[in-house]
């Protein structure tokens, strides 16, 4: 796998999580690269926690662009030119590889896989706010490492929940994500994420996800559109529903039909707020930067001989 990096990518790090198989002593015996560089961590901190400690070792030592490769073979090499060019162009945050472009890799992913990536998709577009985004389990994404200091850490999941709040994060920081085809490779290999664990975690995770970045992005760091709709719309159904169920109980219990006025005093906040709170989810479904943050937090920093 190390063999396959292209010449110009200028530090490999690689992160051993306590590997049982001690993958990195096995790495610092065999491979001659001066350009690796092994980190042994002290503890067990999951996929997630070991790719941030990956990242904030690149960002120490100065790497402009941060490249995330798993060690099974998945993710080919020949593609991280492709995968790297919007953020060189300055088109983009963020970079994912999107496996779904690719129909005959696509056939040859595990049917499993397929299902579950599919199912994903639809409830992450709504938790992470990137409704263009396809493949949001793909774990093969490049990074500016400006962008990712700016990032809450503390809100970043250590396990393999790890790339869906790192969207989550990015999110609520308007960072620019963009989709780049890229097909994986499946071999022998098995992967140790446990379906049922991942069934039984995950959803909660996906709503306490898209909560806190509601909360994060239309009420702390902004007020907006969405803030007034989602606010109104909330009260306006929650007052409708309420209220018709009372009505509901009441008449089921007296066995006296309300009026037309006290339905409508019902109905017509149920409609009103539902509405309202679809036109916040379109306009958090358009609401899209136009440019990548990266330039904005390269021009802030600070210069040693500025001019005036």
């Amino acid at each position: 796998m190390l063999a396959t990096v292209p010449p110009w990518v200028d530090r490999i790090i690689v992160v051993d999580d306590q590997c049982p198989e001690l993958t990195g002593k096995h790495v610092q015996e065999r491979c001659s690269d001066r350009r690796v560089e092994v980190l042994f961590n002290k503890e067990n901190l999951g996929v997630g926690g070991a790719v941030i400690a990956g990242f904030e070792r690149a960002a120490q030592e100065g790497c402009a662009v941060m490249i995330k490769m798993d060690g099974d073979g998945q993710m080919d090499p020949r593609y991280l030119e492709r995968l790297i060019s919007p953020l060189r162009n300055s088109r983009a945050d963020l970079t994912k590889g999107n496996r779904f472009y690719d129909l005959d890799a696509l056939q040859r992913m595990p049917w499993v896989r397929r299902v579950g990536n599919f199912s994903l998709n639809i409830v992450t577009k709504f938790a992470s706010g990137h409704w263009h985004i396809s493949d949001y389990t793909n774990g093969y994404l490049a990074i500016r490492s400006e962008v990712f200091t700016v990032l809450n850490k503390r809100k970043l999941d250590c396990g393999y929940f790890f790339e869906i709040s790192l969207l989550i994060q990015l999110n609520v920081v308007r960072a620019l994500v963009v989709d780049v085809p890229i097909p994986a490779r499946y071999g022998d290999e098995s992967s140790s994420l446990n379906i049922w664990t991942a069934l039984t975690s995950f959803p909660w995770k996906l709503f306490r996800g898209l909560v806190g970045r509601f909360l994060w992005k239309y009420f702390i760091y902004d007020i907006s559109s969405v803030t007034v709709f989602s606010v109104l719309g909330f009260l306006c159904l929650s007052f409708g529903v309420s209220f018709g169920a009372w009505k509901w109980i009441e008449a089921a219990l007296t066995t006296r039909a309300q009026t037309a006025g006290t339905v409508s005093l019902a109905a017509l906040p149920t409609i009103m707020g539902f509405q309202m709170i679809l036109q916040a989810l379109l306009l958090d479904v358009i609401d899209r930067p136009l440019q990548p943050i990266s330039d904005l937090l390269v021009s802030l920093q600070p210069q040693e001989n500025p001019e005036i």
